[in-house]
């Protein structure tokens, strides 16, 4: 599934493209097509996400609401021509204009709503680190928990964006036991957790990567400071998808089990901390 870096990342692509501008929407599909309808013809006044959710906000009070589940993607082309481009796969919505078209195929999510309906979803989920700069309300929920600290971090009403290689790898660098309960798990373990999810998500953005070693993690951020584009090679992770390989830090092998539906990987040597 897509982690909030993708979401916040389409938010910031479709915002640049369309916001501002009156656009055509269909349902090449037609499982949207009563939606597509509501919003055709309308001015696109901003896109915005939080956690692993999409909005597309348009004049008249309506929100495309999007969620793109296990599969959905959401990808912006430039027209090959003006007028109808030609629908490449299974498309749920189009947003279109003379000069560009984005094409949303199998979201589980896809619904026009009103703002306030809006709000009631902002309501249920938890701090975004790439929305929010304060985590106390993530906190507060973890403490008051007996959950490990790894099924925790997977829910998005304690903790909006974050799914499973930012769960396995943060955990990790910061040496937290995963199965550490939530009610145990030290005021300043959280500090650490939230504030590199301040600094990891970020790059996500801005490379489409999840990158969490600490060298391409400084290397990416060099190359952002100068303001030059990154080039990407083929980056690793600490333990993610490295069950029974060496761990980077200790050597011990990686171990992995099923917690909350996906499969955590830990080193049991390197992360004992709670």
């Amino acid at each position: 599934m897509p982690e909030g870096h993708t979401l916040h990342r389409i938010a910031r692509d479709l915002d640049a493209t369309f916001a501002g501008q009156v656009v055509e929407v269909s349902s090449p599909q037609g499982r949207f097509a009563s939606g597509a309808a509501l919003l055709t013809d309308h001015e696109v006044v901003e896109a915005r996400a939080h956690g692993k959710h999409l909005f597309v906000e348009f004049t008249g009070e309506r929100v495309l609401h999007v969620h793109l589940g296990l599969i959905g993607t959401f990808t912006i082309d430039a027209a090959e021509y003006v007028g109808e481009m030609p629908v490449v796969g299974v498309v749920r919505c189009r947003i279109a204009t003379e000069e560009h078209v984005a094409d949303l195929r199998g979201p589980m999510t896809c619904a026009v709503i009103t703002p306030d309906e809006e709000a009631v979803v902002h309501a249920k989920l938890g701090p975004d680190p790439l929305r929010d700069t304060d985590g106390d309300a993530a906190f507060a929920r973890i403490h008051r928990s007996r959950k490990s600290i790894a099924a925790l971090l997977m829910e998005q009403d304690v903790l909006a964006g974050v799914g499973n290689v930012y769960r396995c790898e943060v955990l990790h660098r910061h040496r937290i036991n995963p199965m550490t309960p939530g009610e145990r798990l030290k005021r300043a373990s959280w500090e650490l957790i939230w504030a590199d999810l301040r600094r990891l998500l970020p790059l996500g953005v801005a490379t489409s990567r999840i990158v969490t070693v600490d060298e391409e993690v400084e290397e990416i951020e060099a190359v952002l400071a100068k303001g030059e584009p990154v080039h990407l090679d083929e980056r690793t992770s600490y333990v993610y998808k490295r069950t029974g390989e060496e761990c980077l830090r200790c050597g011990s092998r990686v171990r992995a089990r099923d917690v909350a539906g996906r499969t955590l990987y830990w080193c049991g040597n390197c992360q004992r901390r709670s």
